[in-house]
């Protein structure tokens, strides 16, 4: 393993994963937007300036990119929950066009869940004016356990202590849980 993508949660913990290909996290993809990804119990974030590579009209960011953001951390936070998914649906409201070089920040979280149906919400904002630049409806179809399973083994997810290089437990869920509760892990 060459370099390892994060995502943080709270100051006791962080989450790390093996390193892939995501367009949106993936740190071995030269091309994509290597988001920075925080984590919070049902909820996900990310605050970052969009390089002008992303541009769609001159000075505007592309609205395909404002929505792979807004994907990305909507389907976070379900990670977040240990309860990973796919996007089934997603709708964006776009209320002001996001100039590339601005500072935004991008939240998603989790509205309702229902078996294996997850409903969320995302927005992004301006960070210097706090203005909301676009929102997100999305529908998750949760994977199955043996299929979590798989994708624990395959990105490695795991939560980190502050205090410690690497988490010990095998138990996802259980890091998870502890982290985000503010317990540390054993």
């Amino acid at each position: 393993m060459t370099s390892e993508s994060s995502a943080t949660a709270s100051p006791l913990a962080r989450f790390e994963f093996e390193p892939h290909h995501c367009f949106a996290c993936g740190s071995l993809n030269t091309h994509g937007l290597q988001l920075e990804l925080h984590l919070e119990q049902g909820r996900s974030w990310t605050e970052f300036e969009l390089e002008r590579r992303f541009e769609g009209w001159e000075g505007i960011a592309h609205g395909g990119i404002l929505c792979t953001i807004l994907d990305e951390v909507m389907a976070w936070a379900l990670v977040a929950e240990d309860d990973w998914g796919v996007t089934a649906r997603m709708g964006v409201t776009f209320r002001k066009p996001v100039p590339v070089g601005t500072r935004i920040r991008a939240d998603g979280w989790i509205t309702r869940s229902r078996r294996r149906i997850v409903v969320t919400a995302g927005r992004i904002v301006d960070v210097a004016t706090g203005v909301e630049l676009a929102t997100a409806e999305g529908t998750y179809v949760a994977a199955d356990e043996a299929q979590k399973q798989r994708l624990r083994e395959r990105y490695g997810f795991r939560a980190v202590p502050a205090t410690a290089e690497r988490a010990t437990s095998t138990d996802t869920r259980e890091a998870v849980a502890l982290a985000l509760s503010g317990s540390e892990l054993r």
